[in-house]
Parts: structure tokens; sequence; C-alpha cells
């Protein structure tokens, strides 16, 4: 079991989930194949050097597409994280996709609620 987060590691995780948020909102939909790409959550662990980021994907047809773009364009979005946390943070956290599916679970309750 997972040890609950420490003030600090929350204040981290806020401000690298919002870094982030801007670093991809900064490229555009152009850059993930028209796709609208959220940061949702963002999970750093305790000694701060991995940040579990959760993405979540609209459309998700496109979900694959995109992660395959975020893992491409990883260095390039470190290294622009970098660039904004690198005065508060000594060391720029490890970077790690993950697919936000916690919408598309509700999308599907909801149709099996309309179907009923």
């Amino acid at each position: 079991m997972e040890k609950p987060a420490t003030t600090r590691q929350l204040k981290v995780a806020r401000e690298i989930q919002k870094d982030l948020a801007e670093i991809i909102r900064g490229k555009g939909m152009a850059a993930f194949g028209g796709a609208m790409v959220t940061v949702s959550e963002v999970r750093i662990s305790p000694d701060l050097s991995v940040a579990k980021t959760y993405v979540s994907i609209f459309p998700s047809a496109k979900a694959e597409e995109v992660m395959k773009l975020l893992e491409e364009n990883l260095r390039t979005i470190r290294g622009e994280l970098g660039r904004k946390v690198g005065r508060q943070l000594r060391i720029v956290p490890e970077i790690v996709f993950y697919l936000d599916t916690t919408l598309d679970y509700a999308e599907h309750i909801d149709q099996l609620l309309k179907e009923q």
C-alpha cells in the first residue's frame, strides 16, 4: 500500500501538473492530431524523481496515437518543464505518461444507464 503523499509532494505535483498542461496547450491541438489533451493528475514519488502524469484525451479514439506522440516528445517536454521548475527543484522529475480513462468509464456508465 502506498503511503499518503506529503504536503511537499502535493505542492510539487500541482505545480508540475500546471506547467505540463501549459506546455501541452502551447503545442496546440494540431501537434496531437487534432485531439484535446488534458493533464488530469500528477502523482510525484516521495523523492520527487518520478512524476506519474495522467492525461485524458478527447476524442478517445485518438488516445493511442496521442500517447505515442507524447512518448516521442518526452525529452522535449521534460526539457521545457526543466526550464519552468528549474529554480524550485534540484532535479527535473522523470515524466511517465498514463492514459486517464475515468472519462471513458463515466461515459460508458452513462450510456448503460440510458439503455435501461
